[in-house]
Formats: C-alpha cells, sequence, structure tokens
C-alpha cells in the first residue's frame, strides 16, 4: 500500500507496522532498500509451505463443531470455499473422490 501524508504528521498504525516489518524481516542486508532476493523471499518465502496453509484455512473455516475433521456435511456447507481452493485443484478433487 502507498502511504501519502498529505499534510498529516501522525502515521496510521498500520503505516507503523509496515515500517517495523521492512527493518525488521524484509530489508536483510540493512540496506534501506529491497533487493531481488530479499523481494523474492518476501513474496515466496522458502519456510512456507502453501499447500499446509491452504489446508489449513479450508478445515479452518469449515470445520463447524472444531473437532479437527471434516464431515460431508461440513465440506458442502461452504462448497464454494472448496470450489475455489488450489488445494482441491479448484473442485477437480470434490469430483473424483468418492468420500466427497
Amino acid at each position: 500500500d502507498m502511504y501519502s501524508q498529505d499534510g498529516d504528521a501522525d502515521e496510521p498504525e498500520w503505516v507503523k507496522t509496515e515500517r517495523e516489518q521492512f527493518v525488521e524481516f524484509r530489508d536483510k542486508n540493512r540496506d534501506g532498500k529491497m533487493d531481488k532476493e530479499e523481494t523474492k523471499d518476501w513474496i515466496l518465502p522458502s519456510d512456507y509451505d502453501h499447500a499446509e496453509a491452504e489446508a489449513r484455512h479450508l478445515v479452518y473455516e469449515s470445520d463447524q463443531n472444531k473437532d479437527g475433521k471434516l464431515t460431508k456435511e461440513e465440506i458442502m456447507e461452504k462448497y464454494d470455499l472448496f470450489v475455489g481452493s488450489q488445494a482441491t485443484d479448484f473442485g477437480e478433487a470434490l469430483v473424483r473422490h468418492d468420500e466427497f
């Protein structure tokens, strides 16, 4: 996000947070700007598992009784979430598997 002070002396909290994130985590070589490698690591962090994160998101959003397992009913209740997910190959897995 771009922020313009427009005469306002006080920065919003989100700007302060982003500035701290930049200094503490993104600008690894402390040169005041992000180079190609720093930008790559920010966008595609090596220690981040996208499939696991998406699976956790699906369970978190769909598991109505919070037992850590999804029933057919819970999946069907949030069908639109599953159809839009890369984890289900945008809904293709729902058609190919009998358990769904």
